[in-house]
């Protein structure tokens, strides 16, 4: 008998219809699947049809089962993810036993895509020429500074979970050296992975670009201090993807100020958006970008495909490479 299964999300549709393209129609191959796209603000009217389900495929927007919504639905055995962050639901489920797998490896596909783009311009001189330019519309004095070029360059990644790695390889694809810091990463990992492992102040004074990719966890806010940038390299660039919380804002927004030959690349910030007083909006070697980094249109099916893998390999009894175990949990942003 195939498993009863069921679609929990409720996102705008304009992000990208995760199990569009088909990844429904397979979804309803597999499994028993109830027909009604079920989220927080509809659950009541459907939990009468869930009592049977044992698996669901979610997305964002995924609820946070109270005990009594679990109660509910008493065969419920695993939750598949198709995004990223769980952090909003998912210690209820690992405290009830249930499977959690995410898609958060899949995910960090295009966030580094989107750092490498920014690391590409950014050794261009791209973003500091472009304000000169917009200042004085004189093309010759807009280019008029050490602009490193990508070949042979060091870029500094503090983080290296999924998206660190994958921008690393992306990175070694373009010629640069990578270093990296992350307490968790071993020496022996580290040259696996073609790095170079180094304290965070060397790697904020060595790197023409810091990328920021560590977990939003208690131990890593306010870990990037106003010290930090005033040691970066003339012309450098920072780019935070991680979260806003990581960095002591007022001491960015100083350096920055003091430091017109550096830039920022902001995709999050703390709070998200930035209050509408922030100098962070006002700052020209500043640019903010509305949290754009994740998967969006055509991309977010991949999603939906890990999903759909992982369950396969759950209803064989396969190993499972994504799961979000509690100790998992722990480190995960």
């Amino acid at each position: 008998m195939p498993k009863q299964a069921a679609l929990f999300y409720d996102y705008p549709p304009g992000d990208g219809n995760v199990y569009g393209q088909g990844r429904r129609e397979r979804i309803e191959e597999l499994t028993d699947l109830y027909p009604h796209v079920v989220n927080a603000k509809n659950f009541d009217q459907h939990a009468g049809s869930l009592r049977d389900v044992e698996v669901i495929f979610a997305t964002w927007g995924m609820p946070n089962l109270s005990d009594d919504q679990l109660a509910q639905m008493p065969n419920l055995k695993a939750v598949f993810y198709a995004a990223g962050n769980v952090k909003a639901f998912a210690q209820q489920l690992i405290d009830h036993d249930i499977v959690l797998v995410s898609a958060w490896a899949i995910n960090a596909i295009p966030v580094a895509e989107m750092a490498l783009a920014q690391v590409l311009l950014s050794c261009r001189g791209y973003y500091r020429a472009v304000r000169r330019y917009s200042d004085d519309h004189d093309g010759a004095q807009a280019k008029s500074f050490s602009r490193t070029g990508v070949f042979g360059e060091t870029v500094g990644l503090i983080g290296m979970g999924m998206i660190g790695k994958r921008l690393a390889k992306h990175l070694q694809d373009f010629s640069f050296k990578v270093i990296a810091n992350d307490p968790m990463l071993s020496e022996g990992q580290a040259s696996e992975l073609g790095v170079e492992r180094v304290s965070l102040e060397d790697l904020f004074r060595r790197s023409q670009i810091v990328s920021n990719h560590i977990p939003d966890i208690p131990s890593t806010q306010n870990v990037l201090t106003g010290s930090l940038f005033e040691s970066m390299r003339e012309g450098a660039t920072f780019i935070n993807t991680g979260r806003g919380a990581q960095i002591v804002e007022p001491d960015l927004i100083r350096v920055l100020k003091d430091r017109p030959d550096l830039t920022a690349l902001l995709d999050v910030t703390f709070p998200e958006p930035p209050s509408d007083d922030s100098e962070l909006w006002t700052l020209p070697n500043i640019w903010i970008s509305p949290h754009v980094g994740g998967s969006v249109g055509d991309e977010v099916v991949r999603m939906a495909d890990c999903a759909i893998e992982e369950f396969v390999a759950w209803e064989s009894g396969k190993p499972l490479r994504y799961q979000v175990t509690r100790e998992v949990l722990a480190t995960m942003g």
